[in-house]
């Protein structure tokens, strides 16, 4: 073979390996990765307004280990996001997170669909007009009486009322609480005729406040 033909299956060699040879990929600035899964609305929200004490976290602890005591509908990161709720709102109306708890559970055993004979719903037991007053007050949406089925909405709604009635009667949460369950107005009737407070329902639930509790509750 001459000169020349070598030469020719040379160049050919070179053309080849250079169109068969591709250059390596150029990294990507901001690589795209796979966000987690998305956190329910407003759990990161609510946690952040919890105090990182060690005195919230064990109720949030005692909250969660009560909903898991009882039967309740809701998932594990429902009930979660709802203990921090119950603190959060608690703390936000000058109740104890522990008390209100203990409403819950003697009002509906945590059972978040729950509704009485009277027409009592959802976690806290309220009536619809009720809810529909604290909700118009809060500027939350109300949606007709199903909206009380919403435990986060059903938390708030209720717990502002138990603060309203707390207010009504001077700061008395036993009161309150008497009030809570037989209606203000059989309540202003009982005590105008010179009756006490019925007990029945105010032990119950502060037997319930306490019975996880470390230690008795430091509010009234």
């Amino acid at each position: 073979m001459d000169r020349l033909a070598l030469a020719l299956l040379g160049a050919c060699a070179l053309i080849g390996a250079g169109l068969s040879s591709e250059p390596a990929p150029a990294p990507i600035a901001n690589p795209v990765v796979a966000a987690p899964e998305a956190a329910l609305p407003g759990t990161a929200e609510t946690a952040a307004t919890v105090s990182e004490t060690s005195e919230d976290a064990q109720v949030v602890a005692r909250i969660l280990k009560r909903f898991a005591m009882r039967h309740t509908a809701l998932p594990e990161r429902e009930r979660e996001r709802l203990a921090y709720v119950i603190v959060e709102t608690s703390r936000s109306q000058d109740l104890d997170p522990d008390l209100v708890m203990a409403v819950i559970e003697v009002e509906s055993a945590g059972y978040h669909l729950a509704e009485s004979e009277v027409g009592a719903l959802g976690l806290m037991q309220l009536l619809p007009p009720t809810g529909k007053e604290q909700a118009e007050d809060l500027g939350i949406e109300w949606k007709g009486p199903d909206t009380l089925f919403d435990p986060i909405v059903n938390v708030r709604l209720g717990t502002a009322y138990l603060r309203e009635l707390a207010d009504k009667y001077d700061g008395d949460v036993n009161t309150a609480l008497a009030a809570y369950n037989w209606g203000p107005g059989r309540i202003d009737r009982r005590l105008a005729r010179g009756g006490s407070v019925p007990k029945r329902y105010v032990d119950q639930v502060r037997r319930a406040a306490t019975r996880y509790a470390a230690t008795p509750p430091s509010r009234s």
